[in-house]
């Protein structure tokens, strides 16, 4: 056992029987090194990582690996998911280097921590052979290693700036919608490449976009994209939620692991969706995911885990990837008897749904009624035996190996599934969704919420892990504000501005009016860099932007308001490739031609939420159904009568108590 048998956290201990002297990331294994004048190795994964576990199996399970990093370097294993600050400043040093990223991220650096050469899986005698070189050149030639590590560095730092104003780029959205568009699949949804990753941080901009500018050809792509993103493997039919990728253009073959965080924003993709067009594919993929959640991922405590693996243990007791979730066409005639023909018609067990060895992972490209007409059947009927088939597979399936958990419970991963959770609410008015948003609210506010150190990161086992980031606090209040428009309960606002006032003191670089990902005083803090793009996970400075506007409207605060356009301002001249910025885009849209409606009344709620249940829109919509000390609200007397108070641009419609006439505006 090395030092990693007292971590907590899953990834670590997943390493703490290698014969690396493996150590937790800490300031004194670099002080050590210096001492010692070692090169340090920084090895970054999570736990549900495939190729992780690959590179594990392969080379730091392996004596001879072991002695060469045990007797040259020393060795520090990190998990990007608990130390995301670590992540972001040794991703952009291979990035830099090799032009591309990934995970395991392994990076050999000075004893001081600065990278000088790194990159992603190795095969072991790669790795072995890099390793050697470095270790001789530190020791021949430290004058060449040190001058490429400054320039590194240096490229690093810059990566990392606020963006400035670009006075020689206009802003267009019709032309960059135009460029976008050439990207996107539209045999099969999604972007023409492979890997294929949802992206829910474009398709909730995209779909927002199509139906404010009644854009029937977007509006296509968006529905094209999400039917086929359910019906593909990505989607785990049987039981729920999706993968985080998957490997071919179809969305067939996923990399089976399973994210809290594209799972909690596919919540609100698909409520939209649900709302705009009744679909009931929709709701059938938000109900199933959100069961998948609270099934799988629900902890006692309230918060909710991170991840399950893409790796389990096969009939053999072979850990495989995908292994708990694929089927051979003996399992499936065994367990559906008479009905398997049909079934294997709805899920292609079929030269379309194969995979490899054998084994199918269930795939449709047909709806239920072309399949029902060709069969005459009763297309309820059909509807029926699927969800029967369903019920058997799973019960077959509870009987395998499950994947690893993730048991760790990250802040700004709960807060996102909070928004998404709010968003089934008002798609479906299934209080439900409601309550367990305001379960994993109570949680955060108990366990991760400290009056005097702010946000915690991440809790394992109830024990806190490192102070919050960027991310952590943009995505907890918007969360906070969501909670505010499904409850009419004001309190939620005031803890909005509470915390986004904290943010400004945490995080706000005075010089750039942009927010730095990091504090300045958190203990893992190597380079304190800007982030503005989305990936997988949006643009916590996006967030934080859109939030600004919302509390400004409410506190009637100009300077909130004023923050927001000027970091709007400088992004419309640094946009570029679109998908990189939909965040962005989103809270653009919140600056042409703002809006607000107020609803005020003892009964504003049921109003509200009867708007919100029909509406895809760019207005903020305000529940008032007591009298407040919030700004904005101040100035309204509540009575039994509901009155709609619509206001665009400073400028306030009559008043009117007719619904009808505010949705259709």
């Amino acid at each position: 056992m090395n030092e990693l048998q007292h971590a907590s956290n899953p990834y670590l201990k997943q390493h703490a029987t290698n014969p690396i002297h493996w150590k937790a990331w800490h300031a004194s294994v670099f002080e050590q090194a210096q001492e010692q004048n070692k090169l340090v190795i920084v090895s970054i994964g999570y736990s549900t990582c495939h190729w992780c576990h690959v590179m594990e199996e392969e080379s730091f399970t392996n004596t001879a690996v072991a002695e060469v990093m045990n007797r040259n370097f020393l060795s520090i294993k990190v998990d990007r998911e608990e130390h995301p600050a670590v992540d972001a400043y040794y991703m952009k040093a291979v990035q830099l280097m090799t032009k591309q990223g990934g995970w395991p991220l392994n990076v050999v650096c000075l004893p001081d921590g600065r990278p000088i050469w790194g990159g992603t899986y190795f095969p072991k005698q790669t790795w072995l052979d890099a390793l050697t070189q470095l270790a001789q050149l530190h020791q021949n030639k430290p004058e060449t290693v040190l001058e490429f590590a400054t320039k590194l560095q240096e490229g690093v730092y810059i990566m990392g700036l606020a963006p400035s104003a670009n006075e020689e780029r206009r802003f267009n959205l019709d032309v960059l919608l135009e460029k976008w568009k050439q990207s996107f699949d539209l045999e099969y949804g999604g972007y023409q490449r492979a890997p294929k990753f949802m992206m829910p941080t474009n398709l909730f901009y995209l779909q927002k976009l199509g139906d404010l500018n009644r854009d029937k050809d977007l509006l296509h792509y968006i529905d094209l994209t999400l039917t086929q993103m359910a019906w593909g493997g990505i989607f785990d039919v049987v039981e729920g939620g999706f993968s985080r990728y998957s490997v071919d253009f179809k969305w067939h073959i996923p990399h089976f692991e399973k994210m809290l965080y594209d799972n909690a924003q596919l919540l609100s993709v698909y409520s939209d969706a649900y709302k705009r067009t009744a679909n009931p594919l929709y709701l059938e993929i938000i109900d199933k995911t959100a069961t998948f959640i609270q099934r799988n991922w629900q902890s006692d405590w309230g918060g909710v885990y991170s991840a399950l693996d893409a790796d389990s243990l096969d009939a053999h007791g072979t850990s495989k990837e995908g292994a708990y979730y694929v089927w051979t066409e003996a399992e499936l005639r065994r367990i559906l008897g008479d009905d398997f023909n049909l079934f294997a018609q709805v899920f292609n067990s079929n030269d379309y749904g194969y995979w490899e060895e054998g084994n199918f992972v269930l795939i449709q490209n047909q709806t239920l009624e072309s399949i029902a007409s060709a069969n005459q059947l009763d297309v309820f009927d059909l509807q029926k035996r699927k969800k029967n088939w369903e019920r058997l597979l799973l019960q077959e399936r509870n009987q395998r190996p499950k994947p690893l958990l993730d048991d760790k419970i990250i802040c700004g991963w709960n807060a996102l599934l909070i928004t998404g959770l709010l968003d089934a609410y008002s798609a479906t008015t299934q209080v439900h969704y409601l309550q367990q948003a305001e379960r994993i609210y109570h949680y955060i506010q108990t366990h991760l919420f400290d009056e005097e150190r702010g946000l915690y990161h991440s809790s394992h086992q109830q024990q806190t892990q490192t102070l919050g980031y960027l991310d952590d606090y943009s995505f907890y209040i918007q969360a906070l504000i969501h909670l505010f428009e499904h409850t009419a309960n004001q309190d939620y606002l005031w803890q909005a501005k509470r915390l986004m006032d904290l943010t400004l003191d945490l995080f706000l670089d005075e010089k750039s009016k942009f927010f730095y990902f990091s504090q300045e005083n958190q203990a893992d803090n190597i380079l304190r860099s800007i982030e503005t793009e989305d990936n997988v996970i949006p643009s916590a400075n996006a967030v934080i932007c859109k939030s600004l506007l919302q509390l400004g409207v409410a506190f009637e605060h100009p300077y909130y308001t004023q923050l927001a356009h000027q970091m709007i301002e400088v992004m419309q001249s640094n946009l570029d490739y679109p998908s990189a910025y939909s965040h962005w885009l989103l809270a653009m849209l919140y600056t042409e031609s703002p809006a607000e409606l107020a609803i005020v009344g003892t009964h504003a709620l049921e109003a509200s939420l009867k708007v919100q249940a029909n509406l895809i829109s760019k207005t903020f919509v305000f529940p008032i159904n007591q009298a407040s000390l919030i700004p904005y609200f101040e100035k309204y007397t509540v009575d039994e009568t509901t009155q709609y108070y619509l206001c665009e641009n400073k400028h306030c419609l009559t008043p009117t108590t007719e619904l009808s006439s505010f949705i259709k505006l």
